[in-house]
């Protein structure tokens, strides 16, 4: 079998808005208490009737037994729409014309060069998802048996809720519940005081069933961490684990945190490469480790960090990132065929967008049961992507 072709084709997707108006993402932060300044404010890319945007780089790989791939890219600040479609296009179809798709490592290892946080991580997940769907539909398997099999026949769907005030994070928690969804993560780092109520306000709304954690995005001082971590466990609000407490650069300073708090420390920004996840786990800078395929590359690094993660006696949990249904089952498939990841992973695109599928996804009290079907199990919707494809993207 060899690739005769690769299709990219971009898409535009609309996010919704919350009940009240206020958008799914970003966040509204505490006042400050002392003035610093007017805020830096980036520009945030809108439609005519106000929803953010976000870009995606759907990719089809075609063989020469008429068997076909499917991948998708997330884009962002970073990664823009426009840079990752030429990647695709320029640097790497070049290179994987006239390949055998089951050298499928040797085929990733030639496109995704880069050791660190280079600017081809996403797109080269594009690719890491298409080549897995193509092998699995060539074998007649799901990608799950690719990966080993399963430990876990379903995973629940954690969301994440955008920084608000106590009333608001409660009420956007609510909206999620009602819509099916037992996991929260809720976005703070804002002001450690205000941040803890919102967590008690979040479990007082909900009660003891959900699942609740934090995500800080680096914005505390080791500290502030700590003093977090102490409130939460003096509100009682079961908070299961914080994420990135301190900046991406201060493994000294996470590692504190984690000797200082029995709450578990987990590791997102700090983890770009393989070599950052050993070095996090060498110093102890973290409990847990979140991996994502537009980080690692795709399903092979994310089941490569796994790997590492658990020598060193660790868990995974699969984090959010912005996708399209594709993306959305790899990593219902990742958390459930990698032993050492929590059941629980990080679903926030469900509730963003529609995730361009055939058949719509489906929750049975808050879980997502792992896809069967060959390849990647899961199919999208021709039509649906046309209605998506920006007609202002340069040709």
């Amino acid at each position: 079998m060899k690739i005769t072709e690769i299709e990219t084709i971009p898409v535009r997707m609309p996010i919704g808005f919350f009940k009240d108006g206020d958008d799914k993402t970003g966040g509204k932060n505490a006042a400050p208490k002392f003035y610093k300044g007017e805020p830096l404010i980036q520009k945030v890319k809108r439609d005519a009737n106000g929803h953010k945007l976000l870009d995606y780089v759907i990719v089809k790989i075609h063989t020469d037994e008429g068997i076909t791939g499917v991948g998708e890219a997330p884009t962002d600040t970073k990664e823009p729409l426009e840079a990752v479609k030429f990647i695709i296009d320029k640097m790497f179809i070049p290179n994987l014309i006239g390949l055998d798709p089951f050298n499928l490592e040797r085929s990733l290892d030639l496109i995704r060069w880069r050791t660190s946080r280079g600017a081809n991580r996403g797109s080269a997940s594009a690719i890491d998802l298409a080549l897995y769907d193509l092998v699995g539909k060539a074998l007649n398997v799901n990608v799950t048996t690719l990966l080993g099999g399963v430990y876990r026949d379903r995973v629940l769907a954690s969301i994440e809720v955008p920084r608000n005030t106590p009333e608001k994070m409660a009420e956007h928690s609510v909206e999620y519940y009602e819509q099916g969804i037992r996991g929260i993560k809720a976005k703070i780092g804002s002001d450690y005081e205000r941040d803890a109520e919102c967590l008690r306000a979040i479990r007082d709304a909900l009660g003891d069933d959900i699942s609740l954690r934090a995500d800080v995005n680096g914005a505390y001082t080791v500290q502030q961490a700590i003093r977090l971590c102490n409130l939460a466990n003096k509100y009682d609000v079961g908070l299961e684990l914080i994420e990135q407490p301190t900046p991406a650069y201060d493994l000294a300073g996470m590692a504190r945190v984690v000797k200082a708090v029995d709450i578990p420390v987990e590791a997102d920004e700090s983890a770009y490469s393989l070599y950052q996840v050993f070095e996090i786990l060498k110093r102890e800078a973290a409990d847990i480790i979140n991996p994502k395929c537009s980080k690692a590359g795709g399903i092979l690094g994310v089941k490569k960090w796994a790997t590492v993660t658990e020598a060193a006696g660790k868990e995974v949990v699969i984090g959010t990132e912005y996708g399209l249904g594709l993306r959305v089952a790899a990593k219902v498939i990742l958390g459930a065929a990698l032993k050492n990841a929590q059941p629980i992973v990080e679903f926030t695109e469900i509730m963003l967008h529609d995730l361009l599928l055939k058949e719509p996804l489906e929750l049975k009290d808050g879980w997502i049961d792992v896809p069967t079907k060959p390849g990647i199990g899961w199919e999208l919707d021709n039509e649906k992507i046309a209605k998506y494809i920006p007609a202002d993207f340069p040709k």
